[in-house]
Order: structure tokens, then sequence, then C-alpha cells
């Protein structure tokens, strides 16, 4: 009930009201919304908040938004909270923006008041803007309804709560989504308006629309999971970047994520001394490679044993597998590794490896986080499914974001560095340092299919062109040494693979002078190809 003034000047009716609002607004969608909601194996948006946060740090902001119930007599009866929960908060002890739907309340609808709180732009992201922290999305919610015509009487135009501060929020402060739901319309958007997003295998969902609208416009019946589960949006279209088995494995992801990012742009990424020596050595990097050209092997271990003991993680693991992208740490400081694949298409770059490298530089380029190559890649992917596929664009994509790029890149050349692909690998606006193992070897294309367009004539006129062709290969191969090109300094080093963690602590360590004095936004320019 609405508060009535005290007799004795005391204000305590108002904080008694006050108490019964915050309550109505803390049950959410009520009890039985509530237990549906857990029955399918998720949180509610106040219970993902208090797992993502540092124990007692959120500081609700926009807490008795929502509908109120009155009598005739203009006496509180009761609150609907609006779906969008959100506020101040502290990860890893770093304040952060946080907020999402609930879907116990409307579905997670858009709510609109005189001001947006979130979910559609709002509050949360200007609160992300003006205080350059972090913004966390927790996403559950499916974003404007049709139901809001009846309520204001008429259509709104397309961009009334548009994404202009999630746009400017992308060159200024780590954005990161968690869809813990059904995603769709703006929420979705959103989600891909990040740096990096999770979702959680089997309940969540994220597409542009559901299925009743794709049943309605192109009559296809299908499921949530068939249109927008981790299977489609993070395997097969890249969407989303990670997938979690659990909202709680979720959250830790987010944290960890967030832990190799500055709090701005304005800042550089922390250091975190794991207690690892710079001049550490590994036997198995002797021996990882085959001598057998043709012979994959685990390049994934291979960053294993170069960075900081536990510090790798992942990014876009099951997404252009024939690249492998992750942030770690070298004596303490974050690091970028781009590494081909030999274990897929033989580390060649095909359409979704190239589109996965050009987000990933980008985002180390934006937060200055120095990039290091571990390069064995024969070239982009060729064929007719290739080309049909824009590979050769999506890959000259790549090399143009690598070369807009102003961190300091590393180059370490494991194995094949052939053609652009290679070329894209390289740091040739900065210092561009190249070292190599003695496995390396590189050049416009790799030797075999070379000597069977360039020699193609004299081949055929031998009496056995099989053995003439592998005579030529054998000759130039002799002079694509990487001894050869070491020795007009074409190459700056060769290493024993031993020493690769030793050599790039040091210049990465080195490269901190240069780091500090370029922070600030990254300025763009020119049009993609």
């Amino acid at each position: 009930m609405s508060a009535k003034p005290s007799d004795d000047g005391s204000w305590q009716p108002e904080v008694d009201e006050l108490a019964l609002r915050r309550a109505q607004a803390d049950a959410l969608g009520g009890p039985s919304a509530v237990a549906r909601h857990h029955e399918q194996g998720r949180l509610t948006i106040r219970e993902r908040i208090a797992a993502m946060a540092d124990a007692g740090s959120f500081q609700e902001v926009g807490r008795l938004t929502g509908q109120g119930r009155y009598d005739a007599e203009g006496k509180l009866l009761g609150v609907t909270p609006a779906p969008y929960v959100m506020g101040l908060a502290k990860i890893d002890g770093r304040p952060v923006a946080i907020g999402g739907e609930d879907f116990t309340v409307r579905g997670g609808t858009s709510w609109s008041g005189d001001r947006k709180k979130g979910g559609q732009g709002g509050f949360v992201e200007d609160m992300a803007h003006h205080y350059r922290i972090p913004l966390v999305n927790l996403i559950d919610g499916s974003g404007g309804s049709v139901t809001s015509i009846n309520r204001r009487g008429h259509s709104v135009f397309p961009g009334v709560h548009g994404f202009e501060r999630s746009v400017q929020l992308m060159g200024e402060v780590p954005v990161v989504c968690a869809v813990l739901g059904t995603a769709a319309g703006g929420p979705a958007g959103r989600a891909i308006l990040s740096h990096w997003s999770v979702m959680v295998k089997d309940t969540s969902h994220v597409f542009a629309a559901g299925p009743p609208v794709v049943e309605r416009s192109l009559r296809q019946k299908i499921t949530k999971e068939e249109l927008g589960g981790s299977g489609v949006a993070v395997e097969l279209a890249g969407t989303i970047d990670n997938a979690a088995a659990s909202e709680a494995q979720c959250f830790e992801m987010v944290r960890r994520y967030l832990s190799y990012m500055p709090q701005n742009v304005w800042h550089l990424p922390p250091v975190v001394d794991v207690g690892d020596p710079a001049e550490r050595a590994e036997q198995a990097l002797l021996s990882i490679v085959p001598r057998n050209r043709r012979k994959a092997y685990d390049m994934r271990r291979v960053i294993q044993l170069v960075v900081d003991r536990g510090s790798a993680f992942e990014l876009q693991p099951s997404y252009g597998k024939a690249l492998i992208t992750c942030l770690a740490r070298m004596n303490g400081k974050v690091v970028g590794f781009v590494a081909n694949n030999p274990m897929v298409y033989g580390g060649a770059m095909d359409g979704p490896a190239a589109r996965k490298q050009a987000h990933f530089v980008e985002l180390c380029d934006c937060f200055h986080i120095p990039l290091a190559f571990l390069v064995d890649v024969p070239g982009f992917m060729v064929g007719r499914d290739a080309e049909a596929a824009g590979t050769l664009r999506e890959g000259m994509r790549s090399v143009f974001v690598g070369l807009q790029a102003s961190v300091p890149m590393f180059t370490v050349v494991i194995r094949k560095c052939y053609g652009m692909a290679g070329m894209g690998a390289t740091d040739k606006n900065g210092l561009e340092l190249k070292l190599a193992w003695p496995s390396a070897e590189w050049g416009s294309l790799p030797i075999e299919g070379g000597v069977a367009a360039a020699f193609r004539r004299e081949i055929q006129a031998s009496p056995d062109p099989a053995a003439r062709e592998a005579q030529i290969e054998k000759e130039l191969r002799a002079m694509a040494s990487p001894f050869r090109t070491a020795e007009a300094f074409g190459v700056e080093e060769i290493i024993d693979p031993r020493e690769t963690r030793a050599y790039l602590c040091r210049f990465i360590d080195a490269a901190q002078e240069r780091l500090a004095t370029s922070v600030g936004p990254k300025p763009k320019y020119g049009v993609r190809p």
C-alpha cells in the first residue's frame, strides 16, 4: 500500500513503501515464474549477477523501475518490475557496468520508460562510456514486441533506441556478452556488437528472429536449437565466439577473458606474474615438428610449451579451425597468439579462418596487446569450393587488417610460410622481427606447386617427367634452406625451438615502452576489400 504521512514527522511510512517496492523488484516475475525458470536449468538475472560479480559489490541502479498497480484511490497494490536489471559491480576487484534481461518478467522483452535502463542501449551503456569501464551484457531476451503498438498507439521507427552507443563502446572499453537464454532481435544484435561473446550449450539460442517468425515468413518449421543453438551459432556461423557447458562455466569464462583486458583503451592490460621463468626451455619443442613435411603436429601443444604455464585462453576454438587464436601471458604480459593449425587443411587459410584472424588482430590492436604469429601456412585455401566461398577476398581482408594494426608483432615461422597468407603474419609497419625454426621454409608458393607450373614444358619434354620434376624440386629445396635466407638477413634470426619462449619474452618486455606511449583509441582508415 502507498505510504501515509506520519504525524511525528518521520519518513518511516515512505521508507516502508520503498522496502515494499524493492521486495517486488527482487521477486522478478514471481515465485511460479522463477520456479519454471529454474526447472529449465537457468538462473534469474539477479542470481547471474551475484554469481558473476565479486561478493557484495553489486550496486543496482533503477531498482524501482516498472509498472505500478493502484486502486481507485491511488493506493499502491503492487509493482511489475522492468525486465532489465543493471548497475555497477566489481569483477576481480575492477569496476564494471553489468546488466541483463530476466525472462521471468514478460519474457525479457523490451521495456520503455522515460529513460532506458539497458538491453537497447540505455543507462548501463552510458555508464560504461562515461566511467570508461568494461560492459558485461547478460542476455536473455527477445527484444521488441508488437504489443508495444497497443501501448503507444503507433509503431516505432527502427533505431529510436539504436546502436550508436554500442558502436562507440567498441572503440573504448571491453564489451562482453553472455547469451544465457533466447536472444532475438535487438538483444541478439548486441550480442554480436561485442569484443567477445559466449553462450551456454543446450539452453541458449541466438538468431535474428525465432521459429514462429521463420515459419510465418518462409513456411519452415524449425526448432530453436536447429535455428540458433551453439552448433549453429558457435561452430558453423561463428556468430558467437565460445560455448560453455553450464552457466557457472560461462561466468568463469567471462571473468577469465576480462583478466586479459585493460579497463579501457587508455590503459594497458594488467601484468600478472605467475612465477614462470622467462628463460624456461622445453626439450619437447626440439622434436615436435615431424621431418615429414606432410605430417601434422599439435600446434596447441606448441603454444602451451611457449607461454606462461596455464595462461592460454583460446577464442573461437570450434570455428575457423585451420587457425588458433588465444590470449596468453609471456613473462606476465598479455600477448595475442595467432597460430596456423596443420591438423586442419594442412594449415591453409580458408574463409572462416581469415575472418577469425581479422577479428582477433583488431581486438588485440584496439586494446594494445602485442601479437605473436606462429606460422605454418601453405597459403590460402585453393580449389573451386574455396573460390566460390570468397576465400581470396576474406584472406585479403585479414591482410588489410594486419597492415592497419599498430601494435608490435612478432613472427615465428615453425614450418611453412607461403604467399599472401604468410605475408599477413608479419609486422610490415613495425620492426618486422621474423624468427624461424630450422624446420622453416617460405616463398611465394610451395616448391611442389611452383615447379609443376614454372617448369611444365621442361618436365613434359623429359623422358621421365616424374623423375625430372623430383630432381628440380630437390635442387630448389636446397636453395630454399632458411639458412640461405639468414645469410642475406632476409630473416632476422634462426633459433633453436627451445629458445622460443626466452627470445619472445625479451622482445615483448622491450616493447612495453612503445605500448605505454601509444595508448588511446585507434584510428581506422580506408575501406576493407
